[in-house]
């Protein structure tokens, strides 16, 4: 996978990992096995936590709008925020702290500006997409924003963009998801730091 590789390229060797929202902890998993990173997760939903368990991933439960504090003084090298920020209740807050933790932060921000949220938009409908999976009824979901957006959060947070790529629905980059993101990037990724 695309993204998987890119995370991977960004994450240096033997790095202390934290994955805000790791899910089943698959990544950290490839992670460790690739990089020898030392992984950490967090995550909420306890059937995940069970799955990084069984790979051997050390996990909390937690929320991470309400947790990442408790972390500091811990000095990871690298935090992973993949499809989540957009779930977070405080993302500017979040950013924030997320880097008082970390040196960096990889974070992947579905793009609601993609030519077919705006095609579904203009059919009356919310999107459903690669990216942006669940029904409106049924998803965590809570701040939708375009890559536009999350860059110009960056800037007013005074955050540093290191690194960014624009991925396509088919989770490639492409001359138009390069050349125009807002339109035709259904995925930005993105290594941030503190300036």
């Amino acid at each position: 996978m695309i993204l998987e590789a890119l995370i991977q390229n960004w994450v240096p060797q033997y790095a202390k990992v934290i994955d805000l929202g790791c899910g089943d902890g698959t990544l950290l998993e490839s992670l460790h096995q690739l990089k020898s990173i030392n992984p950490y997760g967090v995550e909420i939903d306890q059937k995940k936590i069970l799955s990084c368990l069984s790979k051997n991933i050390p996990v909390i439960q937690a929320d991470i709008d309400e947790s990442i504090r408790d972390f500091e003084g811990l000095d990871f090298d690298i935090a992973i925020l993949a499809s989540s920020i957009q779930c977070l209740r405080h993302p500017d807050k979040a950013l924030s702290n997320i880097l008082s933790i970390a040196k960096k932060c990889i974070v992947t921000v579905p793009n609601f500006a993609h030519w077919q949220c705006r095609l579904q938009l203009s059919q009356g409908k919310m999107p459903v997409t690669k990216d942006l999976p669940a029904p409106w009824y049924a998803t965590d979901n809570i701040h939708l924003c375009t890559i536009k957006d999350f860059e110009m959060l960056c800037i007013k947070l005074g955050l540093q963009i290191d690194q960014k790529k624009y991925l396509g629905t088919a989770s490639s980059e492409t001359f138009l998801s390069t050349r125009f993101p807002n339109l035709f990037a259904s995925l930005g990724v993105y290594l941030i730091g503190s300036k």
